[in-house]
């Protein structure tokens, strides 16, 4: 089943990045169409994913799983900062 997360980090206001939604099914749809309305790079990474699903919403990211979120937004950076 088709699962999805959506991540917010403001490095002048919160320590790690948060949970801003998660779902799976017909939410994993909704949390992807908004991203894509957006235009918010998406990553699919799907171990990450089910580390993720784990976390409470508004909640921070726990400190094993910075160096891979550090990969999703070093990705999102590449993505969104092309010349």
């Amino acid at each position: 089943m088709k699962k999805a997360a959506a991540l917010r980090y403001n490095k002048d206001k919160e320590f790690a990045p948060r949970v801003l939604a998660k779902g799976q099914g017909k939410s994993a749809d909704n949390i992807i169409k908004i991203a894509q309305l957006h235009n918010l790079p998406i990553k699919k990474d799907e171990d990450l994913m089910e580390l993720l699903s784990k976390v409470e919403i508004d909640k921070e990211v726990p400190a094993a799983l910075y160096k891979a979120v550090a990969e999703v937004f070093s990705f999102i950076y590449k993505t969104t900062n092309k010349s």
